[in-house]
């Protein structure tokens, strides 16, 4: 008796499963590694989210406009309508503490960002180079590091008038020497290491060496003092804003906020002058203990410890 074939059993298709990127957790992963390292910089981080999440959606989170006036509601303490109370004029001050954190914040971060890119490229150029070139850069950096930076401020924006464009130019200029000469350093150290002889004896570029192997090695004295300077500019722009010489009005900035209104009214209404300081002080607070942790997460020196 013939036995029939066997029925040919068709494979079955496998479906191509693609394993998930690393990259979501190694964030996570890196995170909760910070977290337990360093909690003091971690809970300064989320202040810092919690903040800067909140100025970055303040037109969705604020109750009203920042410009909405109420003249039958002044000087009101927090209730329901109004959870932190209104001015002199009924206006709302969370609405003005969220949009008055965009401005302060958006100032800070683009001074910073601009202050420290041109800081760094003169930084490695002149500390590369060396020779008259250095001499002439440090002796500039020397003067403009002498000079009290308040006063320059004050003075070029009573020249120049006040603005947002003109105000974080400004910023950025004032605070770019400080952190030119810190990068400054670290150049001139990693300049005499062996393999940067190595690139030039097989006749490596200049500009490659830079770019390669010295912007690389000075990026985590950029980034923390970059997170320490946030601080210090929130500061500044809140000191100007506080004498008259910050954004001008409509527009709500923290140190406007804490001088104008709150200074004038503290006695009949103090949360005025209250809920400015305390969102400046917990966001000065945030970059200082972040920036701190930051240092010694990327330093290789440090990271032992």
């Amino acid at each position: 008796m013939a036995h029939e074939p066997a029925a040919s059993v068709a494979p079955r298709s496998r479906g191509v499963y693609l394993s998930p990127s690393p990259w979501p957790r190694r964030v996570v992963g890196g995170v909760v590694q910070f977290a337990r390292r360093k909690p003091l910089g971690f809970s300064g981080l989320l202040m810092l989210f919690l903040v800067c999440g909140a100025a970055l959606l303040a037109p969705l989170l604020a109750p009203y406009g920042y410009a909405d006036v109420d003249f039958t509601g002044r000087l009101e303490g927090p209730s329901r309508d109004h959870l932190l109370g209104t001015d002199n004029l009924g206006r709302d001050t969370l609405s003005r503490l969220l949009y008055g954190s965009r401005v302060s914040l958006g100032i800070s971060f683009a001074a910073v960002i601009l202050s420290k890119v041109s800081a760094t490229m003169v930084a490695v150029v002149s500390g590369y180079y060396g020779g008259w070139i250095d001499k002439i850069v440090q002796r500039f950096v020397d003067i403009w590091i002498g000079l009290p930076t308040l006063i320059i401020l004050i003075t070029i924006i009573s020249l120049t008038g006040p603005g947002i464009v003109g105000l974080t130019v400004i910023i950025a200029i004032t605070i770019a020497p400080n952190s030119s000469r810190l990068v400054r350093s670290v150049v001139l150290q990693v300049r005499s290491e062996t393999y940067i002889e190595a690139a030039r004896s097989i006749g490596v570029s200049d500009r490659r060496i830079m770019l390669r192997y010295i912007l690389p090695n000075v990026a985590h004295i950029v980034i923390f003092s970059a997170t320490v300077s946030l601080g210090a500019v929130i500061l500044s722009v809140a000191s100007l804003g506080f004498l008259g010489y910050g954004v001008p009005p409509p527009f709500p900035d923290l140190g406007g906020m804490l001088s104008g209104d709150g200074l004038t009214f503290m006695r009949r209404q103090p949360w005025l002058a209250l809920w400015p300081g305390i969102v400046i002080t917990v966001i000065v607070f945030g970059f200082n203990v972040f920036g701190d942790a930051l240092r010694d997460v990327l330093d290789p020196k440090l990271r032992g410890r």
